[in-house]
């Protein structure tokens, strides 16, 4: 069940970057940026409601808290770069460096999750680099 909801990630994160692209044109990013982030806030805070979740916010450990909390301060980050960078660039060539991310994302997690690194991953991490050249060249 996973791969679906990761497939339908990526499909939703590409429509993103095209949806933003329109409709970004003539609007300050960072403005933009903060409508995208009330509406995600909306949409995150309805499905806590309708699954009826709210309750278990006290269970939460501060560790958790903190976490979670960098975890926000860095998507906001990223947002706020990303919708700069599609404002002033091309989407076509944005997104790729942008999907360099998955690259960070395994070097991390090897480092402070103790993931293992595989042959196979190394593989497509190259792949992944040489893609992302030639697209942006």
């Amino acid at each position: 069940m996973w791969f679906v909801y990761a497939l339908a990630s990526s499909i939703f994160a590409a429509l993103t970057s095209i949806l933003a692209k329109i409709g970004i044109e003539n609007v300050n990013s960072h403005l933009a940026t903060a409508i995208r982030t009330c509406i995600v806030l909306m949409m995150s805070w309805g499905m806590v409601f309708i699954t009826n979740v709210q309750g278990e916010m006290i269970d939460i450990s501060k560790k958790s808290w903190i976490f979670l909390i960098l975890s926000g301060l860095a998507t906001g980050a990223s947002w706020l770069c990303y919708y700069r960078a599609i404002q002033i660039g091309k989407v076509s060539d944005v997104v790729p460096i942008d999907k360099l991310s998955l690259i960070f994302t395994i070097v991390l997690a090897v480092i402070f999750l103790h993931e293992e690194l595989t042959m196979n991953s190394i593989i497509g991490c190259v792949f992944i680099c040489i893609g992302t050249l030639l697209m942006t060249m």
